[in-house]
C-alpha cells in the first residue's frame, strides 16, 4: 500500500536530518574537517530536508501540490548531487592534476563577491580531494551522491504514488 504523501515527505526529511547528524558526528567526534564542497552539500541536504518538512507539514491533497514540493525537492537534491560529483571527480583526479588548496569556505565567502567565490569552490581545492573516510571502499562524497540520486527518486515516486487524500 502507498504511503500518504505525508508520511513520505517525512520520511524524506528523517533521511536529510540522518545525514547531517553523520556529517556532524564526522567532524566533532571523528574528527573530519568539512572542505568547501563538503559544505555545499552540507547545504543542499539541509535544502532538500526543508523542502521535504515544508511538503509534509503541509500535506497537499491535489497533484499540483505534490509535484511542487516533488519538483523543489529534486531540483535542491540535483543541485547537490552536481557538487557531490564535482567532488568525487577531484578526488580521482591523478596526484598531479589536484588544484592547489586554497583559503578556506568562510573566507571565500567573506572576502569575495558570490559569483567570485563560488567560482574557487567549484574549481576545488587540494583538502577537496583528499579522501579521509571511506565505507566499502567508497569515499564520502560518493555515498552523498548516492544519497542525493535516492532522495531525488524518493521525491518524485512519493508525488506519483502517494495516495490520495490529505493524510
Amino acid at each position: 500500500m502507498p504511503l500518504s504523501f505525508r508520511t513520505a515527505c517525512l520520511l524524506g526529511f528523517l533521511v536529510c536530518a540522518g545525514l547531517m547528524g553523520y556529517a556532524l558526528y564526522a567532524q566533532h567526534v571523528l574528527g573530519l574537517e568539512p572542505c568547501p564542497l563538503c559544505i555545499l552539500q552540507r547545504m543542499a541536504v539541509i535544502a532538500t530536508g526543508v523542502v521535504f518538512l515544508v511538503g509534509g507539514l503541509h500535506a497537499p491533497g491535489g497533484g499540483p501540490g505534490r509535484w511542487l514540493y516533488a519538483g523543489l525537492a529534486t531540483l535542491t537534491a540535483a543541485a547537490g548531487a552536481g557538487v557531490a560529483g564535482r567532488h568525487v571527480w577531484l578526488q580521482s583526479l591523478p596526484p598531479d592534476q589536484v588544484p592547489a588548496c586554497g583559503p578556506g569556505f568562510d573566507y571565500m565567502m567573506e572576502a569575495f563577491p558570490l559569483g567570485k567565490a563560488l567560482s574557487m569552490i567549484f574549481t576545488g581545492s587540494g583538502e577537496c580531494a583528499e579522501v579521509d573516510w571511506q565505507f566499502l571502499g567508497l569515499s564520502m562524497p560518493w555515498w552523498t551522491l548516492f544519497a542525493f540520486i535516492a532522495l531525488a527518486i524518493w521525491a518524485l515516486l512519493s508525488a506519483a504514488t502517494a495516495r490520495g487524500r490529505r493524510a
